[in-house]
């Protein structure tokens, strides 16, 4: 056996070996090592250009650094390592990208900015171009609900309540009630994605930095910043004031949650004995040649369920002292790219999963009948009040119910029985059919695929 290397590791990219609900998604990539060097060296080039605009540095050093600004150039892993000495990697990047600009521009560089106003644009613009793919995941997710609601509109199906049959629901209004969840998450997200904010604000947040370097109205360099870099221009720097990240967290986390419905509700219905769903192509099991695990499924709900500590960490953030916090700040980092990774590879999963799920409307219909007919008892209780008196219909119902089980008979057939009931015009092949009891069922699915 090959004895491990002494001293340190080499510096590897997160691959995700452990993360197998985000890896190879399209948000691994806009969330990885080297897509947030790269939005810092887009923030720190847009910084340069912002100036220059306003005539606070020459249009060659934009010019300079924009060229500079090239994520080949630098040494990731080295930046890491280096990173420790100041507690974040602005500082030795900035030094790296002034040696590549050169003397003559070189001090243009991060000119008047502080480390935070670089790392916390550089995250809003990594969670802007994750964002714009789980946007893209999110509606091919609720296209594929919405076929499947309209198809199954009037699948009957048992309805659940505390893990037990309850009253007859349709397939369609389920599969209306996911898409639902993941508009609402869809719009949460977009209103995030379309507020997120640049960060300009200098040592204090004062600009005054800004100002020292010339700038008459250092406001108008944050405008300037916010248009080169495609983001929102905030009213305030928000080093301390951290309403942009809450609000990440905040979608993230109900992103997850509802994708989470439609993951948990897939495992309980595709279970051996139910099988009422499945998996278009389920997973294999190591030890078991004939398990087709429902994956997909099985990781959703593993991001719906460490979704919530993530989102936890980032509002304990909010309480961030002074002008510049110690702590609050850097402890936001891994897991807000966590939060943006696992709602990146939920949302890739769901689209893969709702588009490929298979419908067992013959295993629905079957279990309709398990509770021998008590599922419609409800209705048989409203319908016989009239007739018997409200508690003779229920004293009846749970005796029958008692019967049905110990003689496995019908419902129906032991009312049929009843001399009560003679001759009064029930007509009990219609009450106790689940199939006709299914409520506002079809024209609520209805409106709920009205949504857009």
């Amino acid at each position: 056996m090959t004895p491990p290397p002494a001293g340190p590791l080499p510096f590897e990219a997160d691959t995700g070996l452990l993360g197998p609900g985000w890896a190879g998604s399209p948000a691994a990539s806009t969330t990885s090592d080297s897509a947030y060097l790269a939005a810092l060296l887009d923030a720190e080039a847009a910084l340069t250009r912002a100036q220059a605009a306003l005539g606070l540095a020459p249009a060659g050093a934009a010019q300079a650094v924009t060229r500079a600004a090239d994520p080949a150039r630098f040494d990731v892993g080295a930046l890491a390592g280096r990173a420790r000495g100041g507690g974040n990697p602005v500082i030795p990047l900035v030094a790296d990208l002034t040696e590549a600009v050169g003397e003559e521009y070189g001090s243009y560089v991060h000119r008047g900015a502080t480390s935070q106003d670089i790392m916390d644009t550089a995250t809003m613009l990594v969670a802007v171009r994750t964002l714009d793919l789980v946007l893209a995941d999110l509606a091919r997710t609720g296209e594929a609900l919405a076929r499947l609601a309209a198809e199954h509109r009037d699948t009957v199906m048992p309805g659940r309540t505390l893990t037990q049959h309850a009253v007859p629901t349709t397939f369609g209004l389920k599969a209306a009630g996911w898409r639902s969840l993941v508009l609402d998450a869809r719009d949460r997200l977009t209103r995030v994605r379309d507020t997120l904010p640049v960060q300009l604000g200098g040592a204090a947040g004062t600009l005054a930095a800004f100002s020292a370097y010339g700038a008459e109205d250092a406001t108008a360099l944050v405008a300037a910043y916010a248009r080169e870099l495609g983001l929102c221009e905030p009213l305030l720097p928000w080093h301390t004031l951290r309403t942009p990240v809450a609000d990440l967290a905040g979608g993230l986390a109900f992103a997850a949650g509802a994708l989470g419905k439609v993951a948990v509700d897939v495992l309980a219905l595709s279970r051996t004995e139910t099988a009422e769903l499945a998996e278009g192509s389920g997973g294999g099991s190591s030890a078991m040649p004939h398990k087709a695990n429902p994956v997909r499924s099985t990781l959703i709900a593993s991001t719906a369920r460490r979704a919530p500590q993530l989102a936890a960490t980032l509002y304990a953030s909010l309480a961030a002292e002074d002008e510049r916090p110690p702590g609050a700040w850097h402890a936001e980092w891994e897991p807000l790219r966590e939060l943006l990774r696992l709602v990146g590879g939920a949302a890739r999963d769901s689209a893969e999963l709702t588009g490929g799920l298979r419908v067992n409307a013959d295993a629905m219909r079957a279990h309709l009948h398990l509770t021998h007919g008590l599922i419609v008892s409800e209705r048989l209780s409203a319908e016989l009040a009239p007739v018997l008196g409200r508690a003779r219909a229920k004293e009846l119902l749970t005796e029958l119910a008692r019967r049905s089980y110990a003689e496995d008979r019908g419902l129906g057939e032991l009312l049929a029985e009843q001399p009560d009931l003679k001759d009064k015009g029930i007509e009990l092949d219609e009450l106790t059919d689940p199939a006709r009891y299914t409520g506002a069922a079809a024209p609520l699915t209805d409106r709920a695929l009205e949504r857009r």
